[in-house]
């Protein structure tokens, strides 16, 4: 595939930070402030819980973003199978020792973090098929014997995280995943296989959904039918977005979440408080930020050397790209509500370590883009 360059020289700190890509770092700290005002807001102007707790795990994670990305890219090559074994470990745990909220079993309670680990497999799997792939030649990528292991190591953690139940996490897991693997040339007609497959399988899966998960489906049919219930915060959401108009009803003066029409709003529906107070203009800058940290992570993996870097830096990028559209078009009713967090913007600390480390390891692909690999 991929052929890696001349061997790097031990770099020094200097030589580290002057290797950051600077575009990526702002762009990742703007909107983490960004982050900031909006949680305030969902925080009734006040300086509370939320706010604090959003903060702290922005300071402490960003911090970590620097160090993954300071240590050499070889080291997550090396770590790529055992990160993977340990997350899926974690997903065990969850499923026999997990904590349970809202019906669904996701957690494992830690003393300084509720960690979900199905947020860390969306880098974990990457990073483990990105070095898969890295090891095969591309005249046996296409060979069944090379095929079975990749979709193993896929199915494992989605059946997993599906039993929990969390659809929404499982469906971004894999496709994570399939990037990885159409990406490291795998052709079409398995991915058409494997569709046709899904296809047959889906009456059979969706007798196996909660009554919430299938009314969600029947309520992004339908909004209307039953609007103070299933369809309650998906119709709030629109009408906040469409209240702020194309410059915002202003900083703290959303009346639909400022008044707690809408409910979750600091989690999943972070970009629909965000939208009320600065409407559209407001939106699209959030969204280009978005855009440029996808556009660095794809030039960085133009830049890179090895085919282990290039493959996680494309995958990633693709991931991460989905991450933030299948957000924000789950909070303007264009697909199901699905339990996407918004990047960054969205609380929760497993969302964030888990953004944090797989841009960290974007960055350790820059500094360290002449390491061959292996």
């Amino acid at each position: 595939m991929f052929k890696s360059g001349s061997i790097q020289s031990h770099l020094t700190l200097r030589d580290k930070i002057f290797g950051l890509d600077l575009t990526l770092v702002i762009s990742m700290f703007l909107i983490g402030v960004i982050s900031f005002f909006a949680m305030y807001s969902t925080d009734g102007g006040q300086f509370a819980y939320h706010t604090k707790s959003h903060i702290v795990r922005f300071v402490v994670f960003f911090t970590l973003f620097f160090i993954v990305s300071f240590v050499k890219l070889n080291f997550w090559y090396n770590s790529a199978i055992p990160i993977y074994l340990v997350i899926l470990f974690l997903l065990v745990l969850v499923k026999y020792f997990g904590l349970t909220s809202s019906g669904s079993q996701r957690w494992l309670g830690l003393y300084f973090i509720n960690l979900q680990p199905s947020e860390l497999m969306k880098v974990g799997l990457i990073l483990f098929l990105a070095k898969y792939y890295h090891r095969i030649s591309s005249g046996d990528v296409n060979r069944v014997r090379y095929l079975v292991q990749p979709l193993i190591a896929l199915l494992i953690p989605v059946i997993l995280v599906i039993t929990q139940p969390d659809l929404g996490t499982s469906f971004l897991i894999a496709f994570g995943g399939m990037v990885v693997v159409w990406l490291a040339g795998v052709q079409m007609k398995f991915f058409t296989y494997l569709g046709a497959l899904f296809l047959f399988s889906a009456p059979i899966a969706i007798s196996f959904l909660k009554p919430y998960q299938k009314s969600r489906i029947l309520t992004f049919l339908d909004p209307s039918r039953d609007p103070l219930g299933a369809g309650y915060q998906i119709t709030q959401s629109k009408i906040a977005i469409g209240s702020g108009g194309l410059f915002g009803k202003g900083f703290l003066n959303g009346s639909q979440s400022y008044l707690d029409y809408l409910p979750e709003k600091h989690t999943d529906f972070i970009f629909t408080l965000f939208s009320e107070e600065f409407g559209f203009f407001g939106s699209m800058l959030v969204f280009s930020l978005y855009i440029l940290i996808t556009w660095r992570i794809v030039n960085i993996g133009h830049s890179v050397r090895s085919s282990f870097g290039k493959l996680y830096c494309y995958s990633f990028a693709t991931a991460f790209f989905v991450y933030v559209t299948v957000n924000m078009g789950m909070v303007l009713g264009l697909i199901p509500i699905v339990g996407a967090p918004l990047p960054i913007m969205s609380y929760g600390g497993s969302s964030m370590l888990a953004i944090m480390l797989g841009l960290g390891i974007v960055m350790s692909c820059k500094i360290h883009k002449e390491q061959p690999i292996g």
